[in-house]
This record gives C-alpha cells, structure tokens and sequence, in this order.
C-alpha cells in the first residue's frame, strides 16, 4: 500500500489521462482499506477490488454520508472540520480535514492555473452567510486568497454594501487587478443598490439564493450582474464542503477542474451506469485531493459532462437537502 506522502506527491504532478487513472486506482485501493465506511459500501455493492483497473469502474461513495457518517481514510487529529450551511432542520455534513496544507496547495495552485496569481490582484469578499457561521471551507479558502494578495485593501464584508461600493468606486483608478467574490444574492443586492460601470472588474459568484431571493436561471443571474456593473462576463466557483478542490467557469457556466479532479455523469436510473458527453444526469465528482476522506463521491447535482476536463452544472435533479452554493439552474 503506497504512503499517503507519497501519494499527495502525485496529486499535483498529474500529467495527462494516464497518470490520473494510476493515482486514481491507487487512491480507490488506500481509502478502500484504510476508510470504514467506504470499505462497507464498497463490500455491500459486491465489487471486488482487485478488479478495479480504471476510475469509471470505481464506486462513488453517497454524498449523504457525510451527514451522519465519519468519512476518514484512516485514524488522525483533524486540523479542522468544514460544515455545510445548510437551513433549518437539516443535517449538515462534515468533512473531517487531516491536512490544510492540502488543502491550500489544492486551491492555490488552481486558482493560479485559471486566474494568475493572487498577488496581482486586489481580493474582496461578499460572503455574509458564511462569515455569520463557523466551519465554512469557503471562508477559509478565500482568507487565505487574500492573505495571499499582499494588499492592505483586500478583505471581507459582510452587510455594508455602501462602503464596498465606495471601494469599488476609488478602486477603477488602481493599475491592479480587482476581483470581487460574493455568494449570488448578496452580489444581486449589491447590484440592484449600488449599480456601477466597471468593466474592468472580475466579478466572480459562488451560487446560492440562500432563501433569500427569488431563484433565477443562471444565464438570467449573470445578465443582472452584466449589465449592473458593465461587464462581459461573470465568472463562478463550484466547490462543496465534501470537497477540497474547486471548479471555475469565466463565462456561460462551462466549468473547468483542476487536473486532479475529473466530472463524470451517472445515469438518474441506474447510479452504476456512467454516460457519455453531452448527455445529462447525475454528477460523480472525483477529487484526489480528498485524499483523506473520500475522493469519490456521487452528488445530488445534475450536469453534463462537455469534454474530460469540462463540465456544466445544470441543478438538482430531485428534492433533496438545498446546499447553501451552486444551486441555479442554466
């Protein structure tokens, strides 16, 4: 069985199919023998292991386990735990995080392959949900995006739309770049008080309404930011708290993963089938940063998988649990 250093070496050397593939069937066989529950749902579909010679024949472990099961590769002292937002009622899920240096590396490293690096930007965040709550992997990430800009005037705000927008304003006369991250209804509340013409500006939303405003179809979301603040396009992030990798889309809502996690879509009436591109149906999200839990997750999203590195996200297919991002229909 390989060393789990040795395997997170090879997370961010991936290459080309075939190294992917490798890591991939050697990750299945580690979390296999080193993760309980996913040992016990493997055993229970009847797959044997030492059959398993390509990602598309491995199991994808229920999103849902991560609510009221401790999905761990192995025994340890987590660094932290994420928690999904969730509403009221609901169970939220827990991702027990061995390494957050995993994590940075994962997340710093692909928002520099589809953005450059943070220190040429000027970061600020429009997340009051998830700053009003402990355990949010969101949070986390973009506090650390922009520890990693090196600027006094990146940073959060949580309600005082009136002052970002007075950043914004005196920000058109800076030679940086500026991006503004928000979860969607809070960007929409931006846009519809404090309208302005900044075609410069990268404005990138991370999905959900939150029961705060009426749901919009994503194109129609993306035409009230365009037009509000004079854009082209508007960029969007797809992660989850049972993830440690993210996807970006900077136009349309085609996202693009990092080479170490890969999109393939399920068939709704046959989970164990997977389908070709272009045909829509559940999303299986493998991602080998996940190394310590589970990188192979079948979630309650629905897609269509565009070529091996590209994906849409199109919503839920049934009435599950509302996660609090991504949840707008293209």
């Amino acid at each position: 069985m390989p060393e789990t250093k040795a395997l997170e070496k090879r997370i961010f050397s991936i290459t080309n199919s075939r190294s992917f593939n490798e890591l991939a069937v050697d990750i299945f066989h580690f979390q296999y023998s080193k993760n309980p529950v996913y040992h016990q749902f493997v055993t229970l579909l009847g797959i044997e292991p030492s059959t398993i010679r390509h990602y598309s024949e491995i199991p994808f472990l229920p999103i849902e386990f991560f609510k009221d099961q401790k999905v761990c590769s192995g025994e340890f002292i987590p660094d932290t735990i994420f928690t999904s937002s969730g509403t009221g009622g609901q169970t939220n899920s827990r991702h027990f995080i061995k390494s957050l240096d995993l994590y940075e590396q994962s997340f710093v490293a692909h928002f520099t392959q589809q953005f450059g690096k943070p220190d040429k930007y000027i970061l600020l965040a429009l997340l009051p949900s998830y700053l009003e709550r402990e355990g949010s992997s969101l949070v986390y990430m973009v506090e650390k995006l922009i520890a990693l800009t090196n600027d006094p005037l990146s940073g959060f705000y949580l309600h005082d739309y009136a002052q970002l927008a007075q950043v914004l304003n005196n920000l058109k006369k800076t030679s940086k770049k500026v991006l503004l991250i928000g979860v969607t209804y809070a960007l929409l509340d931006l846009a519809e008080t404090y309208p302005m013409h900044y075609p410069e500006l990268t404005l990138m939303e991370t999905g959900g309404m939150k029961g705060r405003r009426k749901e919009l179809l994503r194109n129609e979301m993306h035409d009230i930011l365009k037009t509000a603040f004079g854009i082209e396009n508007v960029c969007s992030e797809y992660g989850m708290t049972e993830l440690l990798s993210q996807a970006y889309s900077h136009n349309d809502g085609v996202f693009e993963c990092p080479p170490w996690m890969k999109v393939v879509i399920r068939d709704m009436n046959d989970p164990l089938t997977l389908l070709d591109n272009g045909k829509t149906g559940g999303m299986n999200i493998i991602d080998l940063a996940n190394l310590h839990s589970c990188s192979f997750i079948a979630t309650k999203d629905l897609g269509r998988k565009i070529d091996d590195r590209t994906f849409e996200m199109l919503g839920r297919y049934d009435n599950s649990d509302v996660r609090g991002c991504n949840l707008m229909i293209s």
